[in-house]
């Protein structure tokens, strides 16, 4: 592995390098997730998949994904659309900045490029939302071209393999040296795959990795990486729903300031102080953002004194929902029937 910098991997041979290479391409060829964003290197769809996939656990994001494609099945009808559209398709997935860069991304290669991606990283970044990482990852699984992705996964098996702690641009020198320029995009996707599921920060599995022989920190890392430390608070909601007519019912929402920096414009039930009464909440859920757990105590009240609206539980689905509204209409079983259970 003829990589630089002082550290463990500027010691392999380009020989190594190469059996390297062999079996991490042959480990994942016959071991690697069947994942909906690997069916093809549509530009379009490796993009999607990775806005999403940021941030977020693969796990969480398969189903959202589906939906998505199914609502903007081209850049075009991404460009096309509304940001409330968008917003509501992304709707429990957070980090809202994601889907609205991506729709001014969309609007961007139509506009620009005549509906097709630019095929180089370089040409990529430029494009709203698109930072190194998701550029390297495009321009490699969609074009083939020859450039390493280091993301989380990536820089914990470069720590292992090289023994020491590397700053951040070793990292992307070290990954770029060790890529397989022949498959580019395999071997980005690979790497991150190792990481995700064999080289994890607890309890790696060591013994299942094709290229243990070459790892010289078998093992948990010694390098702990200081977590946050959560928070906890209480919060509590108000749904209140009533009936429009004998078909469907109207939930009362509130929408969240469009000049403010997190979820701007977003629907969500009403929040309220803590409600001073013997009576119990309907019910009570847990929510989690960032660093903040959050016990969320749901009631039943008359609709608070606050500039909003009601809406038909028909328009629910449609609306850019917040991802704590969307759990609250679930749980309430408004969401999926279209029938509350409760009443104003």
């Amino acid at each position: 592995m003829n990589v630089k910098g002082n550290n463990a991997l500027s010691k392999k041979s380009a020989a190594a390098q190469e059996i390297f290479s062999q079996r991490l391409l042959s480990w994942y060829d016959q071991n690697r997730r069947d994942l909906p964003w690997r069916k093809n290197r549509d530009p379009y769809r490796v993009w999607i998949s990775e806005i999403m996939l940021q941030q977020t656990r693969v796990a969480a994001v398969i189903d959202h994904y589906h939906e998505f494609l199914r609502r903007f099945p081209t850049v075009e009808k991404l460009a096309a659309a509304r940001e409330a559209s968008v917003l509501a398709a992304w709707s429990g997935l957070g980090y809202y900045r994601r889907a609205r860069m991506m729709h001014a991304a969309a609007k961007v290669v139509v506009k620009e490029y005549g509906g097709q991606f630019p095929g180089s990283s370089h040409e990529l970044q430029k494009l709203p939302g698109i930072g190194r990482y998701t550029a390297a990852a495009i321009g490699s699984i969609a074009f083939e071209q020859p450039v390493a992705v280091v993301d989380g996964n990536v820089e914990r098996v470069l720590q292992k393999l090289s023994g020491n702690k590397m700053a951040r641009e070793e990292m992307w020198e070290a990954a770029n040296h060790l890529l397989d320029a022949g498959r580019p995009g395999d071997f980005n996707q690979a790497m991150m795959e190792l990481g995700a599921v064999i080289c994890t920060p607890k309890a790696p599995s060591c013994l299942l990795c094709p290229v243990s022989e070459l790892c010289p920190t078998r093992g948990e890392s010694k390098i702990a990486e200081k977590s946050a430390p959560q928070k906890r608070r209480e919060i509590h909601y108000s749904l209140i729903c009533r009936e429009k007519n004998n078909r469907e019912n109207e939930i009362f929402l509130v929408q969240r300031a469009r000049d403010i920096s997190l979820m701007a414009g977003m629907w969500e039930l009403p929040e309220i102080p803590t409600p001073r009464t013997h009576t119990k909440p309907i019910f009570n859920l847990r929510h989690s953002i960032t660093v903040t757990d959050y016990t969320v105590q749901v009631w039943q009240t008359a609709p608070p004194k606050l500039p909003g609206k009601w809406i038909t539980t028909s328009r629910l689905r449609k609306l850019a929902l917040t991802g704590l509204a969307r759990k609250i209409l679930r749980k309430a079983g408004i969401l999926q029937s279209g029938i509350s259970l409760v009443r104003e």
